[in-house]
């Protein structure tokens, strides 16, 4: 019961239960949007955001890329929830920097299309 109650928290903070897209498509995106921002910022087009927050946020991803878990996924249950934990967190923690950087890569669109 316990787990099942940690299931429906943690997903309700990694997507929006009132958006129209599926939680996989919202956090797909968010990723992928991530993902931009750091390369971005690597180029040093974007760099509104700390060196430690991409380091951190870079470490989150490959966590969750890459095979070895803390707690291998394999175990029922128990074995994804350092997954969803990890990624409830990552969400939380930068909703505010992606949302920046997407208002940003919004406003380099705009001012792209007005050079042709």
């Amino acid at each position: 019961m316990k787990i099942g109650l940690l299931l429906t928290t943690a997903y309700n903070k990694l997507v929006d239960v009132n958006d129209n897209e599926t939680g996989f498509q919202q956090l797909k995106s968010l990723m992928l949007t991530f993902m931009r921002m750091a390369r971005a910022y690597i180029k040093g087009d974007y760099r509104d955001v700390s060196k430690k927050s991409m380091a951190i946020g870079v470490a989150v991803l490959l966590y969750l890329v890459t095979p070895l878990d803390i707690i291998p996924d394999f175990i029922p249950v128990i074995g994804l929830m350092d997954d969803i934990s990890l990624m409830a967190w990552f969400v939380d923690a930068f909703s505010k920097e992606i949302a920046k950087y997407r208002e940003w890569e919004t406003q380099i669109s705009y001012e792209n299309i007005g050079r042709f």
